[in-house]
């Protein structure tokens, strides 16, 4: 079942990994944060059919960096504030220039 759901999803998520030793339930943390910067509204659902939001805002607020679009958004669809992500309270020391 999860090789199913991994299969749908885009595959230029997964640039650099083997789809086929990539598995929902070994790195979700990879997958969300993927989907959620890069992905698609597919993608999205995909990913809210099989772990659903609890899950999704729960392995987000421990993730160290997010896209400020993405936390955003992860932020307005489930009701959370901001600040109760680990990302916002530790941003990168030194921004790239595209980010500053």
């Amino acid at each position: 079942m999860p090789k199913d759901y991994i299969n749908q999803l885009s595959p230029y998520l997964f640039w650099d990994m083997d789809r086929e030793l990539t598995d929902m339930d070994t790195c979700p943390s990879q997958i969300i944060q993927r989907v959620l910067e890069y992905g698609t509204w597919k993608d999205w659902k995909l990913i809210l059919s099989y772990y659903g939001l609890d899950k999704i805002v729960n392995v987000c607020r421990s993730l160290r960096t997010m896209d400020v679009k993405a936390l955003s958004f992860i932020c307005c669809i489930s009701n959370t504030d901001k600040t109760e992500y680990r990302c916002y309270h530790t941003k990168q020391s030194s921004p790239t220039l595209w980010n500053s």
